[in-house]
């Protein structure tokens, strides 16, 4: 598997990225590996991830990953992993909330959140103010999430719909509303982290040609998917902007910006809203129980 072009070193660095068993989740810790970085590698499967720190050991013999492993739809044990990372490491120079699903028919966990929201939204809410200790111990962190263009069509009226009307459920919907909040909770994010060594930016990978439809998305949402397909692109490509965001020193300085093809990019109307981004950290601190 040939590697990404241009390299900054990161000898001393201690990256966490979720979802890295797969696609651009794997590619980004394969390439920062190469350049030098100490990756703890969170997984809900074990069997994928001995599988990929098999390969980026292949791919870098001198690198050691860790592997924590986390479901991160149970809030319970994100604790959990936030707490061990704590115990384990002396610091944080990366958080790459990269971990994120495409829901099928309408789920609730038995902590009683939609699937999506709980997994894509309140999970990375929860996790890296858990971690922010490790990031602020770094002296100059970077927080980078994974977000989406499916953020235009997405409202913040948290995932709560379906508790009165279940059968106005969509899937595609509730990906789209958890997308909007990956970039106002980055948004709300940098603005309290102003007067810290810490950076948080958010990006769209393009459409990746992944698993992230799963066999029990709806029929118009596996269609959608389809008619994508001639405009997606290699997941080598969908890590090229977190992989940047992660390495180059031209960012190290740029927070709360929304990427593209490596570059600052234009987010929708409700996603810059100030107002907007703070009500939803208030509801993001109810619903994940932080003190």
């Amino acid at each position: 598997m040939a590697a990404l072009a241009d390299s900054h070193s990161l000898n001393g660095k201690n990256i966490l990225i979720t979802g890295a068993s797969g696609g651009i989740g794997q590619v980004t810790a394969r390439e920062l590996a190469r350049r030098g970085a100490h990756l703890i590698l969170v997984c809900r499967s074990p069997e994928k991830a001995e599988q990929t720190k098999a390969l980026i050991q292949q791919a870098t013999p001198e690198s050691t990953p860790d592997i924590l492993l986390c479901d991160l739809s149970r809030l319970s044990e994100v604790r959990t992993l936030a707490a061990e990372v704590v115990r384990r490491y002396p610091k944080l120079d990366v958080l790459i909330n990269n971990a994120g699903l495409m829901p099928g028919p309408l789920t609730i966990t038995d902590e009683g959140h939609e699937l999506s929201w709980v997994t894509n939204h309140l999970a990375p809410f929860l996790l890296t103010n858990l971690l922010l200790p490790l990031l602020d111990a770094a002296g100059q962190a970077r927080i980078i999430n994974v977000a989406s263009e499916a953020h235009w069509l997405g409202e913040i009226e948290p995932a709560q719909t379906f508790r009165n009307a279940p059968d106005k459920y969509s899937s595609f919907t509730a990906y789209c509303d958890s997308k909007l909040a990956n970039i106002l909770f980055t948004n709300e994010l940098a603005h309290r982290l102003e007067l810290t060594g810490i950076t948080a930016n958010c990006l769209h990978p393009g459409i990746v040609d992944t698993g992230l439809v799963n066999p029990g998305s709806s029929r118009s949402m596996k269609l959608l998917w389809w008619l994508a397909r001639p405009v997606m692109v290699t997941a080598e490509v969908g890590a090229k902007t977190t992989i940047y965001l992660a390495t180059d020193p031209q960012v190290a300085a740029i927070s709360g910006r929304y990427f593209k093809n490596s570059k600052p990019a234009r987010t929708s109307a409700t996603a810059q809203n100030r107002a907007e981004a703070s009500r939803l950290w208030r509801i993001s601190e109810e619903e994940a129980g932080l003190d």
